[in-house]
């Protein structure tokens, strides 16, 4: 980037000397634990409803679910699939899964079985660990096409007696004969295998995610991506000693991985889960643990705002709090700070560059851009670099728009054993992110568009195609086209296009509903418009973007 006109970084004047410093992290989230274990045994890891477990109780357990894995088969560089809520279930099997020498690929609870069979085949995965409900409803059958060989299964019912019935609605299963029980494994005693720890450059995550291509394709986070952002969170965030998060981002979603899990690990904090997000649950939490940060999409604070019950009392501990995989609209920062005091501050982020690589320094507020109305998304890290570009590659003066690519220490080595897609999408180990936007004078990047298709309903992404090809199944359906509409709580949502077979009967709730079948909930339409004709090009190629027109015109 010799000449570069952002090799200067103009937002390094924006970031104070602490966010500036130099980072000596842990070689892993492992190696934190004992850390933590070691200076502060007694505290507080995890807080679970009226359930406690301390540093060195976590590192205990999940040392004995990573001797039970090992004497199960497991070996070093085997894939462990987690899927599973916001409980301590989760941290224990991912802990346990690391200290084993696994990797793990984090699955999305709300996943249906067709989703979860390419994730467990694509990643050759080895053992799976899930809630009893999931494996006796539909994960028996969709792991028994896979190459899964070791299945733990746990209830959320553990580590709490509260039982709060507002999310906690199920009871605990019978033990299935053909799985292992997770909290029995991990109160076992198992010592962890000897010679297993990460390293720094082992691959700790592979996190599916669709990018800009149909086909859900896996990231290869590294144990040193991961300890990087949770090192620049924990040294730029602001919190006081022994600070208290809570888990608003699921934790199989990068942010809830790395700014909650691994930010709250790495600062010796207490980390509350909730099992699933619950607007008065959450309440109920922030009053009970008072914590000083947390981070999640737009919709969630959308949601808390317009609780019956919500005061500003509820947000009175919180020293920051960060919003992110969702496009932050300024009217609800203003709104939320009228409200009830907290200032949200923005922040951008992909799966590929493990979370975050652009936020609003604590000390600071996002500026919005005067032209578009866009708030900033923030400024990027002294170690990384936010370059943009337009179609050739070739850098765009600052203020103009282009594509966003960003190189640096938490940018991914690539996809899982995609060297096609790794070599598009990183050309030369920096990331093409898809994104559309521009950077400032003063080093403040925003986010406009989308290159590509991808549809972003509350933070979740949403590959039209794959959603297309669930509606062509229907045998009444002749031609269908998926694209994202605006929506006021979501960011967007999923409307689909549909022309239907010559004789056939159907209608859109059916449709919808036939989708909400195989699709997990995000990605189904919300609408469905039945037309007699699709667009189309010469070629015969569906144009999504006159539909996307359409749908403006029509005011939808």
């Amino acid at each position: 980037m010799t000449g570069s006109r952002y090799a200067a970084r103009p937002w390094l004047d924006l970031l104070t000397d602490a966010q500036k410093a130099p980072l000596d992290p842990d070689a892993s989230l492992v190696h934190a634990l004992r850390r933590a274990a070691a200076e502060a045994p007694d505290r507080a890891f995890l807080a679970y409803f009226d359930g406690r477990l301390t540093y060195r109780e976590v590192d205990e357990l999940s040392d004995s679910v990573a001797g039970h894995l090992a004497a199960r088969g497991l070996e070093r560089g085997e894939r462990v699939a987690v899927l599973l809520q916001n409980s301590p279930h989760f941290v224990l099997a991912v802990l346990g899964a690391w200290k084993a020498g696994a990797v793990v690929v984090p699955v999305n609870p709300m996943y249906k079985s067709g989703e979860v069979g390419h994730v467990l085949r694509d990643g050759e995965v080895a053992a799976l660990i899930c809630s009893d409900r999931a494996w006796e409803s539909y994960l028996r059958e969709t792991a028994a096409d896979s190459p899964v060989r070791i299945v733990l299964t746990g209830c959320e019912l553990d580590f709490q007696t509260r039982r709060d019935a507002r999310v906690l609605t199920f009871d605990r299963l019978p033990g299935a004969t053909d799985a292992d029980d997770l909290a029995r494994a991990a109160r076992a005693g198992h010592e962890a295998p000897e010679g297993r720890d990460p390293g720094p450059d082992d691959t700790a995550l592979i996190s599916y995610t669709s990018g800009t291509s149909g086909t859900p394709k896996g990231a290869t986070n590294t144990h040193r991506n991961i300890m990087y952002n949770a090192e620049r969170q924990r040294t730029g965030l602001g919190l006081p000693e022994a600070p208290v998060y809570f888990a608003l981002a699921p934790l199989f979603h990068i942010t809830g991985m790395v700014c909650e899990f691994g930010a709250c690990l790495n600062s010796v904090g207490t980390l509350v889960l909730a099992y699933r997000f619950e607007a008065g649950v959450v309440l109920d939490a922030f009053a009970e643990h008072r914590p000083h940060y947390t981070v999640g999409p737009s919709t969630a604070f959308m949601a808390l705002a317009a609780h019956p019950s919500v005061t500003r009392e509820h947000f009175a501990s919180f020293v920051n709090i960060s919003s992110g995989g969702a496009p932050l609209p300024p009217a609800l920062v203003e709104k939320f700070r009228a409200g009830f005091g907290p200032y949200i501050r923005n922040g951008y982020g992909l799966t590929e560059c493990t979370a975050p690589c652009a936020s609003v320094p604590p000390h600071l507020e996002a500026p919005v851009d005067q032209a578009s109305g866009t708030l900033a998304v923030g400024v990027p890290g002294p170690d990384t670099v936010v370059r943009i570009v337009d179609e050739q590659g070739t850098e765009v003066p600052l203020g103009e728009q282009g594509e966003i690519v960003v190189s640096g220490p938490q940018v991914v080595p690539g996809y899982w054993r995609r060297p096609d897609a790794t070599a598009e999408t990183f050309p030369d180990g920096e990331l093409r992110t898809g994104d559309i936007g521009f950077m400032d004078a003063q080093g403040w990047l925003y986010v406009v568009d989308r290159k590509k298709d991808m549809i972003n309903a509350s933070g979740f992404k949403v590959w039209p195609r794959e959603v297309e090809d669930v509606l062509y199944t229907h045998p009444a359906v002749r031609e269908a086209a998926v694209v994202g509409v605006p929506d006021g709580y979501r960011g967007e949502t999923v409307k689909a296009y549909i022309s239907l077979r010559p004789g056939a009967e159907t209608d859109p709730d059916a449709l919808a509903a036939y989708c909400e079948e195989r699709l997990a909930a995000y990605k189904y339409p919300r609408q469905v418009e039945i037309l007699p004709d699709l667009p189309k090009t010469a070629s015969g190629k569906i144009l999504r973007r006159e539909l996307r027109s359409r749908t403006h015109q029509n005011g939808q």
